[in-house]
C-alpha cells in the first residue's frame, strides 16, 4: 500500500515505514504529525484519486529529527563584465518516518471551520471604506440618501447592504429609478448600493 500525499508544498510517494526528508516543519523531535492532503491512495489493485485531494485519507507520521541537506554552491557569473558572486546554501530539513496510511479518519472539518471566518471579516471591511468613499464623492447623492440612512438603525442597513450586493448592477438601476434617484446612468455598482442604503 502507497500513497502520494503533499507534506510542506511538495508531493511524495510514500509507504509505511518509509524515511522521508521534507522541508523544515515546525513540530517538535519525536512528535507525531498527520498529513492529510492525500492526493492518491494504492491498495494492491484498488486505486483511489483525489479531486484534488482524498476526503478523509490521512498519512500519520513522526519527526525523528531537523536537521540541514548537503550544500549546494550557487556560482553566478557574466564573461567578460568582471561580475561573479558566489554563494553557499544548506537547506533546512525534517526527517520524518511514515507510520500510518489510512483511507478515513477526517480532520478536514476544523480547518474549514477556521478559514471561513477569516474570508467573511475582510469583506465587511472592504466594503464598509468603499461606501464611505462613495458617499463622499457624489454630493447630491449624498443628500438625498442621508436621510434614508439616519431613519434606517445601524443592523438593518447592513442587511440591507448585504442584500444590495448580491443583485445585478440592471436590478440595482430599476430599484434606484422607481425611488427617484437621478443620474443612475454613469453610476457603477457600488454607487448604486451607497445611494439605494
Amino acid at each position: 500500500m502507497y500513497a502520494i500525499v503533499e507534506i510542506a508544498g511538495q508531493q511524495f510517494k510514500v509507504v509505511k515505514d518509509q524515511k522521508v526528508f521534507v522541508h523544515r516543519l515546525q513540530t517538535e523531535e519525536g512528535k507525531q504529525v498527520a498529513f492529510d492532503n492525500v492526493l492518491l491512495i494504492s491498495d494492491g489493485d484498488k486505486v483511489t484519486v483525489g479531486a484534488p485531494a482524498i476526503d478523509g485519507a490521512q498519512v500519520g507520521a513522526k519527526v525523528l529529527k531537523h536537521l540541514k541537506g548537503d550544500k549546494v554552491i550557487v556560482f553566478k557569473k557574466k564573461r567578460r563584465k568582471g561580475y561573479r558572486v558566489k554563494n553557499g546554501h544548506r537547506q533546512s530539513l525534517t526527517e520524518i518516518i511514515i507510520e500510518s496510511i489510512a483511507a478515513s479518519g477526517a480532520k478536514k472539518v476544523a480547518k474549514v471551520e477556521k478559514v471561513a471566518p477569516v474570508k467573511a471579516e475582510p469583506k465587511a471591511k472592504v466594503a464598509a471604506p468603499k461606501a464611505e468613499v462613495k458617499k463622499a464623492a457624489p454630493k447630491a447623492e449624498v443628500k438625498k440618501a442621508a436621510p434614508k440612512a439616519e431613519a434606517k438603525p445601524a443592523a438593518p442597513k447592513a442587511k440591507a447592504t448585504k442584500d444590495l450586493s448580491t443583485l445585478t448592477v440592471a436590478e440595482l438601476k430599476e430599484m434606484a429609478k422607481a425611488k427617484g434617484i437621478e443620474g443612475i446612468s454613469s453610476m457603477k455598482k457600488a454607487d448604486l448600493i451607497a445611494a439605494l442604503s
